[in-house]
């Protein structure tokens, strides 16, 4: 379980080192082709990690409700996201985990998983650490999203010099 909590922890801190030299247009922008923008992503990772670790099995989130809504599975991005929830997006990124790994360190099983969930990928969530390797991909998959968004936006709106 360590060694996928530090790729968590390496993924999203790669996360925010992509997103730090772009504006908060760029960040925002949505490239044709794609259905949505590198920071719905990166509040995306966040807001599913809380889904799969703690709502799975009947634990309330550590992540304010209407975040979790605006970035769950099936959203899509519907407002400009200021610097201000970017910022703290970036913050949440880092304590949520950090919280997260607290809670495990204390107790092995956080939790027992009270319905499994059946991915779009026919992979079955039904154990705690089923639902930490699942999302250590996710978190994995939408990075590369971003990444292919932000040769996408670089080529609809370049950094100025």
């Amino acid at each position: 379980m360590k060694e996928q909590i530090e790729i968590i922890q390496k993924g999203r801190s790669s996360f925010i080192e992509l997103m730090h030299p772009l504006s908060i247009e760029q960040l925002n922008h949505i490239p044709e082709g794609f259905s949505n923008n590198i920071v719905w992503n990166f509040g995306h990772i966040i807001a599913v990690q809380q889904g799969l670790c703690y709502g799975l099995g009947g634990i309330p989130a550590h992540m304010d409700v209407e975040l979790i809504k605006k970035y769950r599975k099936g959203s899509k991005p519907g407002t400009v996201v200021e610097l201000v929830e970017l910022i703290q997006l970036s913050n949440l990124s880092v304590s949520l985990i950090d919280t997260f790994v607290a809670e495990m360190e204390h107790n092995k099983n956080v939790y027992a998983v009270q319905t499994p969930l059946l991915t779009a990928l026919g992979y079955s969530i039904d154990t705690f650490e089923k639902a930490v390797q699942f999302n250590t991909f996710h978190e994995g998959l939408h990075y590369g999203y971003a990444m292919a968004l932000k040769r996408a936006v670089l080529k609809d709106l370049p950094i100025l010099k």
